[in-house]
C-alpha cells in the first residue's frame, strides 16, 4: 500500500492550481464543460465575428481620416522622424536585406511551399483553398486599397533606397506578410495537440508579420498608418477565413452525424 506524498511534496502542485493561469485553465474547461460543443462553437462564432466588426469599423475609421487627413500627421510624422534618427548604415542594410527577402522569397515562395507540403501530407486540398482564398484576397485588398486611396509614400528625403513608387496606403509587405504568416500558422496549429507548440507557432507567425511591417517603417517606405491599416486588414480577413473554415467543419460533422444515424 503506498504512502499519501509528504506535504512538501504536495505544496508545487497545489500552488500550480492556485496561480492565476491554472484557475482560468480551470474557468475554461469549466465553462466549455458545461455549455457543450454546440455553446462553444456559438461563442466561438460570436468571438470571431466581434473580430471581424472592430478590427472592419477600426480600418474604416482610419481610412476616412487618411482620406480627410484628419490629423493623421499626428501619428505618422513623429514615428517616421524616431524612426529615421535611429537608423545607422549597417542596420539600414540589414533591414533593407531583410525586408526584400520577405517580400519576395517567405512570403510568397515560403509561404506555398509549407502550404503544398501540408496538402501532400495530409492528402486533402484544405490548405490549398485556405491558402489560395487567404493569399488571394490580401493581393486584392492591397491593389484596390492603393488604387482607391493613391496616398504618396513619405519624402524620399526621409526614405532609405531603393525607393517605392506605388501608392502607400495599405502597406502591402504588412498586408501580404500578416496574412500568409496567419493563415500557415492556423493549417499547422490544426494538428498540433501541445499547447506550448501551438503558443510557440502563433508567437512565430507574430513575430514574424510584426518584423516584416515595422522594417517598412524604418526604412521610411510607409507611414505608421498605412501598417496599421495592413494589420486591420489583415485581422479581419483571416479571422473570416478561419470562421468560414469552421463553419465548414461543423457543417460535415452535422451530415456525418446524420448519416449514421439514417
Amino acid at each position: 500500500m503506498s504512502r499519501p506524498a509528504p506535504a512538501g511534496d504536495r505544496l508545487p502542485a497545489r500552488r500550480a492550481r492556485t496561480r492565476p493561469p491554472g484557475r482560468i485553465r480551470r474557468a475554461a474547461t469549466g465553462v466549455a464543460t458545461r455549455v457543450g460543443p454546440t455553446g462553444a462553437f456559438a461563442a466561438f462564432l460570436v468571438l470571431g465575428l466581434l473580430v471581424i466588426t472592430a478590427a472592419a469599423s477600426l480600418f474604416a475609421g482610419l481610412y476616412v481620416a487618411v482620406i480627410d487627413d484628419d490629423s493623421v500627421a499626428l501619428l505618422d510624422e513623429p514615428v517616421l522622424h524616431l524612426a529615421r534618427d535611429v537608423r545607422s548604415p549597417w542596420l539600414d542594410t540589414a533591414v533593407t536585406v531583410f525586408t526584400e527577402a520577405a517580400g519576395v522569397y517567405a512570403v510568397p515562395i515560403v509561404g506555398v511551399a509549407v502550404i503544398v507540403v501540408l496538402a501532400i501530407r495530409r492528402r486533402q486540398w484544405v490548405p490549398v483553398v485556405l491558402g489560395l482564398t487567404a493569399g488571394v484576397g490580401s493581393l486584392a485588398m492591397t491593389e484596390v486599397g492603393k488604387e482607391l486611396v493613391g496616398r504618396d509614400r513619405p519624402p524620399r528625403a526621409d526614405a532609405v533606397p531603393p525607393y517605392e513608387t506605388s501608392p502607400s496606403f495599405p502597406s502591402g509587405h504588412t498586408l501580404n506578410a500578416s496574412v500568409v504568416a496567419g493563415i500557415v500558422a492556423y493549417l499547422l496549429v490544426l494538428r498540433q495537440v501541445r499547447r506550448a507548440t501551438r503558443v510557440l507557432t502563433y508567437v512565430v507567425a507574430i513575430a514574424f508579420a510584426a518584423s516584416v511591417s515595422l522594417s517598412r517603417v524604418y526604412l521610411g517606405h510607409h507611414w505608421l498608418t498605412d501598417v496599421i491599416a495592413g494589420w486591420l486588414l489583415a485581422l479581419a480577413w483571416l479571422a473570416l477565413v478561419v470562421v468560414a473554415h469552421r463553419v465548414r467543419l461543423r457543417m460535415g460533422e452535422a451530415r456525418e452525424r446524420d448519416a449514421g444515424r439514417a
